[in-house]
C-alpha cells in the first residue's frame, strides 16, 4: 500500500469517525426527544434525592432525600408541585425509604428504622466516617429494624404497620387504597435456615426478600412468592388486579420483570433482557410499563418501555450516560418523573419531563417480538 493511499485512508477514517460521533450524539438527542420533552431538574436541595411518587391527583410528589445536617441517611419529604413548598414527613431519625401516597386519603406510607434503639448512634458513626474524608461505595444494608409506617401528609398520626424482625420496605398502595404490597425477608429470621442458607444470608440478606401483601391497616399479611432470589419493588397494575415487580436470579446479577395476580398465581415473566431490569411501573393506561436496565453497559442505567403483556422487545427511552432509573408516570400519563445523576455534581436528583404517549405506543407497535427464553 503506497503512502498517498494510506494517507487517504487515514483521513477518510478520521472523517468517518467524527461523522459517527456526531451521528451517535444526534441519535442520542433524537432518541430521547422522541419520548421526553421539557426535561428539567425537579429537586435541588440536599446531597441527593430520588424515588419520587405522585399523589393520585398529580399535585404532589413524595420522595426521599439526604438533606438534614444531623442525619446522613434518607428521610421522606412531600413536594407541592403547584407551590414548590417542601416539608419532611418522616420523623427525621434513622433511615427511610420507599414512600407512597394513599389514594382517597390523606395518608402516606414509608419504611423507616427510627424505632431502632441504635438509630442515632448509627447516624453519628456515619457522620464521623464521612468527616474523616473516607468514602464508601453506596450500598443498601437491608436493615432488620426497617418497618413500614403510615402517617398523614404533614407527618402526624404516625402508625407502625409491620412489626416482624427483618427488612420490611418497598411498599405501595393499591389503586383503591385498601391493600399494600411490599418486599420482606422476615421469613429468613423466623424460619430455620440450612447451613448453606445461613452462609448466604450472612453475605446477602436481599436474596431472601419475597413479595407480601397486607391490608392498608397492616392486618392479614400473606406471602405471595417463594422463589430463590431477590423479589422486590412491587406495584399494582392500574386496574388493581395484578402486581408487577422485579426478580433477581440466584446469581444476583440478572433481574427481570414479572407480574402475577393478587393471590400469587398466574406468574408471567415480561422481560428476558439478559441484564439487571428493575423498577417497573405501569403507564396509567396499562398498555405498557417503564423500567430501568443496564443493558448497554453494566454501570450505565437507562429507561426502557415494554408492552404490558411482554410480547415485544423493550424500547429504549433515555440516552444519557450515567444513571437514569426509578421512573414513574403521573396519574394522567402525561409526565414522567425519574431519578438521575445528570447533574453538575453527578449526584442523583429527581427530574421531570413531558411524556409522549402516542410515540410510546407507536414505538412498541414497531418493536420486534420478544424471543422466548433460551431461543
Amino acid at each position: 500500500m503506497n503512502f498517498l493511499r494510506l494517507l487517504g485512508l487515514l483521513i477518510f477514517s478520521a472523517l468517518f469517525s467524527s461523522f459517527c460521533l456526531v451521528r451517535a450524539a444526534d441519535a442520542a438527542t433524537n432518541g430521547e426527544a422522541q419520548f421526553l420533552s421539557q426535561i428539567r431538574q425537579l429537586t435541588l436541595d440536599g446531597k441527593r434525592a430520588g424515588e419520587g411518587y405522585f399523589s393520585p391527583d398529580g399535585k404532589a410528589l413524595i420522595f426521599q432525600s439526604e438533606r438534614d445536617a444531623d442525619n446522613p441517611f434518607y428521610q421522606i419529604f412531600l413536594l407541592d408541585l403547584e407551590t414548590g413548598d417542601t416539608h419532611r414527613v418522616s420523623p427525621g431519625i434513622g433511615k427511610t425509604t420507599c414512600s407512597f401516597i394513599r389514594p382517597r386519603s390523606d395518608e402516606v406510607l414509608f419504611a423507616s428504622t427510627h424505632l431502632d434503639p441504635d438509630a442515632r448512634k448509627k447516624q453519628k458513626e456515619e457522620l464521623d466516617f464521612r468527616a474523616s474524608g473516607q468514602q464508601r461505595r453506596y450500598s443498601w444494608d437491608y436493615d432488620e429494624t426497617m418497618d413500614i409506617f403510615s402517617a398523614h401528609r404533614d407527618g402526624s398520626h404516625l402508625k407502625q404497620l409491620t412489626h416482624e424482625r427483618g427488612y420490611d420496605a418497598e411498599a405501595s398502595y393499591s389503586p383503591d387504597g385498601k391493600l399494600i404490597v411490599f418486599s420482606s425477608n422476615r421469613h429468613a429470621y423466623a424460619d430455620k435456615l440450612t447451613n448453606e442458607e445461613r452462609k448466604r444470608f450472612d453475605v446477602d440478606k436481599s436474596y431472601f426478600c419475597e413479595i407480601y401483601l397486607m391490608n392498608a391497616d397492616g392486618s392479614k399479611v400473606r406471602r405471595l412468592t417463594r422463589t430463590p432470589g431477590y423479589d422486590g419493588g412491587p406495584f399494582f397494575s392500574p386496574d388493581g388486579k395484578r402486581i408487577i415487580w422485579r426478580r433477581f436470579d440466584e446469581s444476583g446479577i440478572i433481574a427481570n420483570v414479572f407480574t402475577m395476580k393478587l393471590d400469587g398465581s398466574d406468574v408471567r415473566q415480561l422481560t428476558d433482557f439478559g441484564c439487571m431490569s428493575w423498577a417497573p411501573y405501569f403507564h396509567p393506561t396499562g398498555k405498557y410499563f417503564i423500567f430501568t436496565a443496564n443493558k448497554l453497559v453494566f454501570a450505565n442505567f437507562e429507561l426502557f418501555i415494554a408492552d404490558g403483556d411482554g410480547t415485544r422487545e423493550p424500547v429504549r427511552v433515555t440516552f444519557t450516560d450515567g444513571f437514569d432509573g426509578l421512573p414513574v408516570f403521573s396519574p394522567d400519563g402525561h409526565q414522567l418523573v425519574w431519578t438521575a445523576n445528570r447533574t453538575s455534581d453527578q449526584k442523583s436528583q429527581l427530574f421531570r419531563a413531558k411524556w409522549n404517549h402516542d410515540a410510546a405506543l407507536k414505538a412498541l407497535a414497531e418493536a420486534p417480538p420478544r424471543k422466548p427464553p433460551g431461543k
